[in-house]
């Protein structure tokens, strides 16, 4: 079973530099926001992991949530932890894809679903809103809704996501957990 994180799926080692800066002199010229293990790799290693999301090869797709503190992210690449919060941006990140073509809305939805549920051997039980014991946990996804990734726009404590001021076409506007409204948009 194969699953790959979202920031993996869109970005390079290319953007772990800032914007704005050509060539890397120091390390307060590299996102601290972009550091994770494993390192973002080339293009050529992002664009295989897309192709496995269109040929079957990827089952999952998994945030590899790890959310940090500003103040340690703000200890300069070398310094500052490993990871990225993903958790509000991989469903976002995700539909990109169906977007463009590379995959539809079904895959999609079980990359995130009835994937996971496998990868972990928790069919019947994850990811499905039938059989028995099946949590009735639900998200309501405006699939067209475009926002900007911003420290406001994250409803998580930790605020060092990756994506941090890209435009994303795509979001959950509500969520449901056993059954009660646990979250949404305000406005949404």
């Amino acid at each position: 079973m194969r699953s790959v994180s979202p920031h993996h799926l869109t970005l390079t080692c290319d953007d772990v530099v800032k914007a704005g800066v050509d060539v890397p002199a120091h390390d307060g010229d590299l996102d601290p926001n972009r550091k994770m293990n494993p390192p973002l790799r080339s293009g050529a290693d992002r664009r295989a992991l897309v192709d496995g999301l269109a040929d079957g090869t990827v089952d999952a797709v998994a945030t590899d949530h790890a959310p940090h503190t500003a103040a340690e992210k703000a200890m300069g690449f070398a310094r500052a932890p490993f990871g990225t919060t993903g958790l509000e941006t991989m469903l976002a990140v995700l539909l990109g894809f169906v977007h463009d073509g590379t995959i539809d809305a079904r895959r999609a939805v079980d990359l995130v679903t009835s994937g996971p549920a496998r990868v972990l051997r928790r069919q019947g039980a994850l990811g499905t809103l039938s059989g028995p014991g099946a949590p009735p946990d639900l998200c309501l996804v405006d699939p067209e809704r475009l926002w900007t990734v911003t420290p406001g726009a994250l409803q998580s404590r930790s605020k060092n996501n990756c994506f941090l001021g890209m435009e994303l076409c795509g979001r959950v506007t509500a969520t449901w957990l056993r059954g009660r409204l646990a979250w949404e948009v305000i406005g949404a």
